[in-house]
C-alpha cells in the first residue's frame, strides 16, 4: 500500500506543468525583474553593488498581490530609501503603483462587462478565469467604473473648434433616473454631427428639466461656445422650443423635419380607419422620386384630407417645406437624413443596456453610461449614406458663400 502510494505522489510530481500556469510564473519572474531593474535606475547601483555615488539603499522586500491577465501574482518587491535633503524617503514604484491592486487590462475588462450590462455578480462570473481567486467587490467595481467620470468631464469641456462638421442630428433622450428619491423619466439633450468624411460623432448630452426653448437654447450656444461651426444642415424633430432655438442661433441652416416624428403626428390625429391611408399618402411625400415629386404629393395629401381631416392637414402644413429640405441634397444621402433615427437608435441601444436595472442611480450615471457605451464602442455610428457625395455639398455651400 504504501509503495503505491509513493508511486502516486511521484506521478504528481511529475504531471507536467498546465500552459496557463506556466505563464503565470514567467509574468510573475518578469514583473519582479522589471521592478528590481527600476529600482537600480534610481538608485544608480544594482543588486549588491558599491559606489559613492548611490542615491539610496535597499531596505528588505515586501510581498503584493496584484491581479494581472493571467490572474493573482504573488509578489515579492523590493524595499529601499532615497536620499533626499530632508532625510531618508521611501522608495515607491511606478511600475506596480502603491495600492494598486489590478492591472490596467483587468480594470478595462471590468469597465467592458459593466458596460455590457453586467452588475457585480455577473462580472465575477464573467471574469472568473481572469480573476482566479482574486477578491471584488462592489466598492471596487465602483472604483474602476468611477475612471469613466473623468473621461466624461474631459469630453464635455474639450473643444469642437477643430471638427470638420457637415450636418447635424438634434433630439432628446429619455432616460429614467432616481432624482430626489423617486423615479422619474428625465430628458437628455443629445447632438450628433456628421463630419466631412461622412462619419457621424456624438458631439453633445445634456440633461434638462424639460425640451423648453430655454434648454435648447443653452444647449446650442454651449457648442457654439466651444467653437462648433454652423452646419450645412439641421435634422431635428418637431420641437417647437427646439425649433425657436435654431432660428437664433443657427439662423441660416436649412432645417430638415425628422419625418418618422411628423408621422406620428399625423397618424395621431388621424381618426383610426384612416391612419393607415394617411401614412401611404404621407410616404408618397417623403419617399418622391424628386422634389418636383414630393411637391406634387403635398398638393394631392392636402387637397384629399383638408375637408376629411383637417387637423392632420394643419399638422403637416405645421412643417411645410422643411419636410422636403432633403431633396436639394445629394439623392444618395435622403435615407439618412430624413429623420432622427441616429439618435433614436442611440436611445434603443441604452434601452437594451439598462433594461435589467429599471432605473439609474443618478442623473450623472445615466449621461455618464450613455457616453461611455459610445467611447467605448459598444454603440457603434456608421458613416452617412453617400458620404462621398459631402465632398460636392461642401464645395458648393463655399461657392456660394463666396
Amino acid at each position: 500500500m504504501d509503495n503505491a502510494i509513493r508511486k502516486f505522489k511521484v506521478a504528481q510530481d511529475q504531471r507536467p506543468i498546465a500552459l496557463g500556469d506556466l505563464i503565470h510564473q514567467h509574468v510573475r519572474a518578469a514583473v519582479e525583474q522589471a521592478v528590481q531593474e527600476e529600482l537600480a535606475v534610481v538608485l544608480g547601483v544594482g543588486l549588491y553593488e558599491r559606489s559613492e555615488a548611490r542615491c539610496g539603499h535597499r531596505n528588505g522586500t515586501k510581498t503584493r498581490t496584484l491581479t494581472g491577465p493571467t490572474g493573482p501574482l504573488e509578489l515579492t518587491l523590493p524595499r529601499a530609501a532615497l536620499f533626499t535633503s530632508s532625510g531618508p524617503r521611501e522608495w515607491a514604484s511606478k511600475l506596480v503603483p502603491r495600492y494598486q491592486r489590478r492591472c490596467a487590462e483587468v480594470n478595462e475588462a471590468i469597465a467592458g462587462a459593466y458596460l455590457a450590462g453586467a452588475n457585480t455578480r455577473r462580472i465575477k462570473g464573467a471574469l472568473r478565469p481572469l480573476l482566479k481567486a482574486a477578491p471584488l467587490s462592489k466598492s471596487a467595481v465602483s472604483r474602476v467604473v468611477g475612471t469613466l467620470r473623468s473621461a466624461w468631464e474631459t469630453w464635455t469641456k474639450r473643444s469642437l473648434a477643430e471638427l470638420d462638421v457637415a450636418y447635424v442630428y438634434l433630439d432628446a433622450i429619455a432616460l429614467r433616473v432616481r432624482t430626489g428619491g423617486k423615479v422619474a423619466s428625465v430628458p437628455v439633450l443629445a447632438a450628433v454631427a456628421v463630419l466631412a468624411d461622412g462619419q457621424k460623432q456624438l458631439v453633445a448630452l445634456e440633461l434638462c428639466g424639460s425640451e423648453s426653448y430655454e434648454a435648447w437654447k443653452g444647449f446650442l450656444d454651449d457648442l457654439v461656445e466651444r467653437g462648433l461651426k454652423a452646419p450645412l444642415l439641421c435634422v431635428v424633430d418637431g420641437n417647437a422650443g427646439l425649433r425657436r432655438a435654431l432660428s437664433l442661433v443657427w439662423g441660416k441652416t436649412p432645417v430638415q423635419r425628422c419625418c418618422v416624428h411628423k408621422l406620428r403626428n399625423l397618424v395621431r390625429k388621424a381618426p383610426e380607419h384612416a391612419r393607415e391611408e394617411i401614412a401611404d399618402d404621407f410616404h408618397r411625400i417623403v419617399y418622391a422620386a424628386s422634389e418636383a415629386a414630393a411637391r406634387q404629393a403635398y398638393g394631392a395629401f392636402t387637397t384629399k384630407w383638408k375637408s376629411r381631416c383637417p387637423g392632420v392637414v394643419r399638422s403637416l402644413d405645421e412643417a411645410g417645406d422643411e419636410l422636403l429640405t432633403m431633396y436639394r441634397f445629394p439623392k444618395q444621402q435622403w435615407k439618412t437624413i430624413r429623420t432622427t433615427n441616429v439618435i433614436e437608435r442611440l436611445n434603443g441601444e441604452f434601452r437594451r443596456r439598462v433594461k435589467t436595472q429599471g432605473s439609474l442611480p443618478s442623473e450623472d450615471s445615466a449621461l455618464i453610461l450613455l457616453f461611455s457605451l459610445v467611447a467605448s464602442g459598444q454603440i457603434k455610428l456608421r458613416k452617412l449614406d453617400g458620404y462621398r457625395q459631402l465632398a460636392a455639398v461642401i464645395n458648393a455651400q463655399l461657392r456660394k458663400a463666396a
